[in-house]
């Protein structure tokens, strides 16, 4: 399928590895210079130096902090200024799952990391998509898509729940305001979501519990098993770049303000 994308522009945040990387990578095989954005230098270069190798796409890292107003302005200019224009935004820079002393019990929580968590992964797309938001107009075309987390859905965790769950709020929200200026924006859930990191994850708990790393994700996704899902395995960091490419494409424009989960479907919940 021709997505109509080739020649468009694009900011993926989180974009040096895991679902930023695959997303910067799908949107590039489909004709999209972009410009990737994490804090790291030398891990973005990297990612840079390779997905422009592998696709022939203009791929320009830009060192940020979502977390700073002026770096998210300076950024979004600058790639903005270095690809020739911006129509495409994909929010995807935080770290999953949130800090680990803000998602347990409430006794244990501590504010300041609770409200960083919030500042990156919130705070952090919302600056990005009031910097992206004019480019988008002067072309009078524009995507956004906000990668957030099924634990907006259940509850436990209240770092990456509420944060999710606000994300998801500032999609359809902006959904609303953009839609006449020819703008969509959508979010997506991923769940547990292979990487770069799947690996070494799975062979910690698998020196714990004294089996192979193939036994362990094998457990996790049995029929029965508490984490498990209606296709019975993980699903792929470029599966998630998959929908992201069709919300991203011209043939997503009545779809907008919308959620996706794209998680293999786990749970039985029904949502209408």
């Amino acid at each position: 399928m021709e997505f109509g994308l080739r020649g468009r522009k694009a900011i993926v945040t989180g974009g040096s590895r895991g679902i930023g990387k695959a997303i910067a990578l799908e949107l590039a095989r489909e004709g999209v210079d972009v410009a990737i954005v994490a804090r790291g230098q030398e891990e973005l270069s990297a990612t840079a130096e390779e997905l422009a190798a592998e696709t022939g796409q203009r791929i320009v890292p830009i060192v940020t902090d979502v977390t700073s107003r002026e770096q998210v302005d300076r950024m979004t200019d600058q790639a903005a200024e270095q690809l020739g224009g911006l129509h495409i935004l994909v929010n995807s820079g935080a770290p999953p799952g949130g800090s680990p002393t803000a998602v347990g019990r409430i006794d244990t929580v501590v504010d300041e990391d609770l409200l960083q968590d919030f500042n990156v992964k919130y705070v952090g797309a919302l600056r990005c998509c009031r910097a992206a938001i004019p480019h988008m107009k002067a072309a009078a075309w524009g995507r956004i898509i906000n990668i957030s987390g099924t634990n907006a859905r259940t509850a436990g965790n209240l770092s990456g729940g509420a944060r999710n769950t606000s994300l998801v709020h500032l999609t359809r929200t902006l959904a609303l305001q953009l839609g006449r200026d020819g703008i969509t924006v959508n979010c997506i859930h991923p769940g547990i979501t292979r990487t770069e990191r799947t690996p070494s994850l799975l062979a910690t708990r698998a020196k714990e519990l004294g089996v192979t790393a193939a036994e362990v994700e094998a457990r996790d996704f049995a029929a029965d098993a508490p984490r498990t899902n209606a296709i019975g395995r993980m699903v792929d960091a470029l599966e998630i770049a998959y929908v992201t490419v069709f919300l991203a494409s011209d043939k997503a424009w009545a779809v907008t303000g919308e959620l996706i989960v794209a998680n293999g479907g786990t749970g039985a919940a029904v949502y209408y």
